[in-house]
């Protein structure tokens, strides 16, 4: 099983926005991702189950996948939660 830790970036940790766009990359890899926090784990497309994770800035979450494009899929979910996406909001407005 491939896996990765990163620490959450954006402002806001992983609510609102930055939860949303999180979750819906994660669900377009095709990927069986899960997110884990201590000994919490939930899938990673799962909106309420990254929002009950209660990830805030800086905090250090690790990803986990399985089989093909594992790799590449947690690659892209790590460049992701590395940028923050509070800040990327205000640019695209």
């Amino acid at each position: 099983m491939a896996h990765r830790t990163v620490v959450v970036a954006s402002a806001s940790g992983l609510h609102a926005r930055p939860a949303k766009v999180f979750v819906q990359a994660a669900a377009r890899l095709g990927v069986p991702v899960t997110v884990r926090l201590g000994e919490k784990a939930v899938p990673a497309k799962s909106m309420l189950g990254v929002l009950s994770l209660g990830a805030v800035h800086g905090t250090e979450v690790t990803l986990e996948a399985d089989g093909p494009g594992a790799e590449e899929a947690l690659d892209s979910l790590v460049a992701l939660l590395s940028r923050d996406l509070d800040a990327d909001e205000a640019l695209d407005a």
